[in-house]
């Protein structure tokens, strides 16, 4: 097994940490040389928060806790392809690897969410690359999020 699915089975394993304290399923990792350094669940609903995604709070922890040199030299795992408010984040923090596992397209279809897309299409508009890789184990990242998103 590779460290990219290492690493995606550890934000996955967040993710259903996240759904079991009754938040959304998400998790994300923050890896810099080979060695964890952070990790973020999604925390939206026990923070009565809106923008408390797993993605938002490991970069905000990141900015609290790592200097700007580590910060640029990190990869960013998530169990899910962030979502257009995470993929701005993750690019102004300065961290320019993203592994996900669960596509945003098909977590669109899941929870009847059409506000899903490719981060890639945000991350290209810039000048200064993002290498974002995935899907990576998708259907490991899928299952986290079976039952949960119930339509109306």
């Amino acid at each position: 097994m590779g460290d990219d699915e290492t690493y995606i089975r550890r934000a996955i394993d967040l993710a259903r940490l996240a759904r079991e304290r009754g938040n959304h399923p998400f998790g994300a990792v923050l890896v810099a040389d080979g060695q964890i350094v952070l990790e973020a669940e999604n925390s939206v609903v026990t923070d009565n928060n809106p923008t408390h995604h797993a993605e938002m709070n490991l970069v905000e922890l990141a900015w609290k806790t790592l200097r700007i040199e580590v910060i640029r030299r990190t990869t960013l795992y998530t169990s899910t392809e962030p979502c257009l408010m995470c993929t701005g984040a993750i690019f102004w923090s300065g961290i320019r690897r993203v592994v996900y596992s669960f596509p945003a397209d098909e977590l669109g279809q899941l929870a009847n969410d059409k506000f899903c897309g490719p981060c890639r299409q945000l991350f290209d508009r810039a000048e200064q690359t993002t290498d974002v890789v995935g899907p990576v184990l998708p259907e490991l990242g899928r299952e986290v999020h079976l039952g949960f998103w119930v339509s109306p």
